[in-house]
């Protein structure tokens, strides 16, 4: 950048969201299927954000960054995003590799790296089987899982090579099924459902668990200590103890480590 001739136009504050706006467009020029899907999902994010009672800033970094979230589908040749049938190992490789592109372009303008990570999570699922780093639960903010199933769901209310568009009440079904499988988190799931206008949806969590038993099962899977898990939560270790051997029973675990294997198999770990 700095071997560039003339002047270095510099973008303004004010003139940023239609800047990112523009390539956004121009993103998902890429392909037919996908006009107009960046500024759907920035929408749909920001409302979400605010549903879920973030800060102005974070509602403000999610809404650009859904915006250029997509920004790597350039990389990707246009017969992958327009095939009709089953991709190949190497076309589904391409598919996933287009985040770490969006990631890496936005990392390389300085202005624009606190967009990059959270812009490169967008494919990122709770359980580890996403991409682009295979993320889990607690390894992102609630911006990245809002992000992710902005982008779900919208995509799924689109027509593509492969399919028709679902309707509202099909996509939010399977989002659900996502939830109680683990592939993304209740909050952001229901979030982004409010701000697209319809219900929230109850969540079967794995093995009948309860909401608490999900986070004190996180935690354990960290290495926490019962008491350090019961001060975490602002429960009596009494209680968290509690929780602990409810949770081993429906889970049908005896032992820390196989409690963690069950809760990296269903995306419980914090």
């Amino acid at each position: 950048m700095l071997a560039e001739p003339g002047p270095q136009p510099v973008v303004e504050e004010e003139r940023l969201d239609a800047c990112l706006s523009a390539i956004a467009d121009f993103a998902d020029l890429k392909s037919m299927w996908t006009v107009g899907h960046s500024r759907g999902v920035s929408e749909l994010a920001e409302e979400s954000a605010v549903v879920a009672g973030l800060a102005a800033p974070d509602v403000l970094l999610l809404r650009r960054a859904a915006l250029v979230h997509d920004i790597g589908r350039v990389a990707v040749p246009v017969h992958v995003w327009a095939k009709p049938g089953p991709l190949t190992r190497d076309e589904h490789e391409q598919v996933r590799l287009h985040a770490y592109h969006s990631e890496r372009v936005l990392d390389a303008v300085a202005g624009r790296r606190p967009l990059a990570r959270l812009a490169g999570s967008h494919g990122e699922h709770c359980d580890g089987s996403g991409y682009h780093r295979g993320s889990r639960a607690g390894d992102l903010p609630l911006t990245a899982w809002l992000l992710a199933v902005a982008d779900c769901y919208q995509a799924m209310r689109e027509p593509r090579a492969h399919r028709p568009a679902l309707s509202p009440e099909a996509a939010a079904d399977e989002l659900c099924r996502d939830a109680e499988a683990g592939r993304m988190t209740p909050e952001a799931m229901n979030a982004v459902l409010i701000a697209a206008g319809l219900p929230r949806q109850p969540v079967r969590r794995p093995a009948g668990l309860s909401a608490r038993e999900c986070e004190v099962l996180g935690l354990l899977a960290r290495g926490m200590a019962t008491k350090q898990v019961a001060r975490q939560l602002g429960i009596s270790p009494k209680t968290c103890d509690h929780h602990i051997q409810r949770l081993y029973s429906k889970a049908g675990v005896s032992t820390r480590a196989g409690a963690t294997l069950f809760a990296l198999e269903h995306g419980l770990v914090r």
